[in-house]
């Protein structure tokens, strides 16, 4: 009989898969059809094109010389290392966590195939509003993103839950 928490490591490794694959997917679309720098305005706020990232978020460290990308390979992998063992093996982890913990292992580890395959991460979506842009980013970063809201949110306490509690005592 399969265990709740076999289901759950499943489920979160499946998750992982899903995200891995789907980013490696989108950007392999957006290398094929789009040359390097090259955009399409898709709305009034939104472009889609090919941009390279060889820093990390917010193109931080992207015009460091090269080593950069040996350090965030490396940090890449002690996350994914990291909190892929913990969703794999701590079955203290909530539902909520293991989900976390998955988007963030499955961003990682797509942005990680870039850095390893191109020497750089594949960037290509490009939100803007009145000649702002905001940075460009992926689908990786969605998720990496994604799960750390989750995660941190999961540590806030339920204060409402509590006050009800205390109240009935």
């Amino acid at each position: 009989m399969t265990s709740p928490n076999q289901i759950a490591r499943k489920f979160a490794v499946a998750v992982a898969i899903f995200i891995f694959v789907i980013d490696i997917a989108t950007k392999e679309a957006v290398f094929r059809t789009f040359a390097l720098r090259e955009s399409m305005a898709l709305t009034s706020f939104l472009n889609l094109g090919h941009w390279l990232n060889p820093g990390a978020a917010f193109s931080f460290l992207s015009d460091a010389g090269g080593w950069q990308r040996y350090l965030f390979s490396a940090l890449a992998v002690a996350v994914i290392v990291w909190l892929g063992a913990g969703m794999l093996f701590n079955d203290a982890l909530t539902k909520t966590l293991r989900t976390a913990f998955a988007l963030i292992v499955g961003g990682a580890a797509g942005n990680l195939y870039d850095r390893i395959a191109r020497g750089a991460v594949i960037d290509w979506i490009d939100l803007h509003w009145a000649g702002w842009h905001w940075p460009v980013f992926n689908l990786a970063d969605c998720a990496i993103v994604a799960g750390a809201i989750t995660l941190a949110s999961a540590q806030v306490p339920n204060t409402s839950k509590n006050e009800k509690s205390a109240m009935q005592n």
